[in-house]
């Protein structure tokens, strides 16, 4: 019976985990870049009833008498695919349209990825720069912020696909200025460090961050001008996901309610 308890309780407190990544879900559902996580949940150690794989006249027997101990959470991974694109009235907004990652400077200095591209010039010391609404440098393909000269009307600055930075020349025609938007993937994305501000790091599981202007062997992704990335959650797949999680955890708390009166009726049986 104590058995079934913790057993039960494990199982509680797994999808109490579940719906509270459900609940992260929905609430970041307007997040820019957001990706969805979910929850992967594994078995504990099985206690062995019955050793012995021969029954009392010798015969083998085809399995064995087993019982589990309960679940625990394993991990918990986000789904990377590309979220829906949204118009945005903003020159200074990108999405990306493949794998990669934009990369911003922190305020400790350490370099971070992010997949929301509503960016903005601000003003720094030597001129215009490109910075998140949080006002995090944005760096380009050799890492540094991107700063354009004051000699620069932003207003008229585009950027092509590959994330060259253009302005018009003299014939009022697009012609790049030599600055680059820095778009990076990593082999394993899961292995990203998450932190607020729908901001990445690097880690050991992740791999080291693949520039794609100069790593031949991605595929390059797509800077869509004009546009944001929305997050990628399915509010209903949620909503159905809640629910089951919701009963999961009904049913396991009726199995303690179970465990406790069998043990109340084992205690009455000495009376």
């Amino acid at each position: 019976m104590v058995r079934s308890l913790w057993t039960a309780a494990t199982g509680m407190i797994a999808q109490q985990t579940n719906v509270d990544t459900i609940a992260n879900n929905l609430a970041n559902v307007n997040t820019n870049g957001y990706k969805t996580q979910v929850n992967e949940f594994k078995s504990l150690l099985y206690q062995n009833i019955q050793t012995k794989t021969t029954s009392a006249n010798g015969a083998n027997k085809p399995s064995s008498a087993q019982v589990g101990l309960g679940v625990r959470n394993a991990s918990i991974s986000s789904i990377f695919t590309t979220g829906n694109l949204y118009a945005s009235s903003s020159d200074t907004a990108f999405a990306l349209d493949g794998d990669g990652f934009f990369a911003v400077r922190g305020l400790d200095g350490d370099t971070y990825y992010t997949r929301n591209g509503n960016f903005a010039f601000t003003l720094a010391t030597d001129g215009n720069m490109l910075a998140t609404s949080e006002g995090l440098p944005v760096l380009d393909t050799e890492g540094n912020p991107i700063i354009l000269d004051e000699e620069y009307v932003v207003s008229q600055i585009t950027v092509t696909a590959d994330g060259e930075l253009c302005y018009p020349d003299e014939s009022n025609n697009p012609a790049p200025i030599g600055v680059q938007i820095g778009v990076f993937q990593f082999n394993n994305p899961n292995g990203l460090y998450k932190h607020s501000e729908s901001l990445y790091s690097q880690t050991a599981a992740s791999g080291e961050p693949l520039n794609e202007a100069t790593n031949p062997y991605v595929k390059k992704s797509r800077v869509i001008q004009g546009y944001l990335e929305g997050s990628n959650v399915q509010v209903v797949d949620e909503m159905v996901n809640m629910i089951v999680a919701q009963r999961a955890y009904e049913l396991n708390s009726k199995a303690i309610t179970a465990s406790d009166e069998m043990l109340q009726q084992a205690n009455n049986l000495r009376r």
